[in-house]
């Protein structure tokens, strides 16, 4: 399947199942977006800039393991209730986060190499959260996996990874530049709110990638 197909996929799947997916990582994302703007304003500017990863850490992976597993639960044609996915991804917590921890260093480390090796890591590692979530592997061996599952298919990835986050970079752009700093902390959670709950749309094309490279047993590759 090209790059555009699985856009067109994971479009419908986003739009037709907008309201649950709102009601489950919504509420997540905004608590995030208030702690980020608390550490923001309790902390000097030239405090540890880890802070706010650190805060990241509490709280993504909660919602992006709920969006998974809602993601996987669909594709089989279930229905799960927002608390039973919820508490799943709470029991996934621990190494989530770590996965989550190792991924954004590689990839910050990579960045500040003349950015290309950052780029690389982001799509070599886009598979070990799905891995993680899906089959139960342990952080070093889902991104091990991953290494290998983007294997010839690095160019079908960035490309899908860049037509989302490319418009969503120059929305975030253009609100600051109608919204500059400092900001209103009520806006700015809004703003924070808005963006990273669109970039929820990165992972469920994601998971359409990961399921047709490699689809689990069982389970049918399409987005219901």
């Amino acid at each position: 399947m090209n790059p555009l197909d699985v856009l067109r996929d994971s479009l419908y799947f986003f739009k037709r199942n907008l309201g649950q997916i709102a009601q489950l990582c919504l509420p997540l994302i905004m608590l995030e977006a208030l702690l980020q703007q608390v550490v923001d304003h309790s902390t000097e500017p030239d405090s540890f800039p880890g802070i706010s990863v650190i805060v990241g850490l509490l709280v993504y992976p909660l919602y992006t393991a709920a969006l998974i597993l809602f993601l996987d639960a669909r594709s089989r044609g279930e229905s799960p209730r927002n608390r039973d996915l919820l508490a799943m991804a709470a029991s996934l917590w621990p190494r989530f986060a770590l996965l989550t921890a190792l991924n954004t260093v590689l990839i910050l480390l990579g960045l500040s190499l003349y950015f290309l090796p950052g780029i690389y890591l982001m799509v070599t590692l886009a598979f070990g959260e799905y891995l993680l979530v899906l089959r139960g592997l342990a952080p070093l061996a889902a991104m091990k996996e991953s290494l290998r599952m983007t294997k010839g298919h690095f160019l079908r990835i960035l490309l899908c990874i860049l037509c989302v986050m490319g418009p969503l970079w120059l929305l975030k752009g253009a609100t600051l530049a109608v919204y500059p700093e400092p900001q209103n902390p009520v806006v700015s959670v809004l703003i924070d709110s808005a963006h990273s709950f669109l970039q929820l749309f990165t992972s469920v094309v994601l998971f359409r990638l990961f399921m047709l490279i490699n689809p689990l047993p069982e389970k049918n590759d399409s987005l219901l």
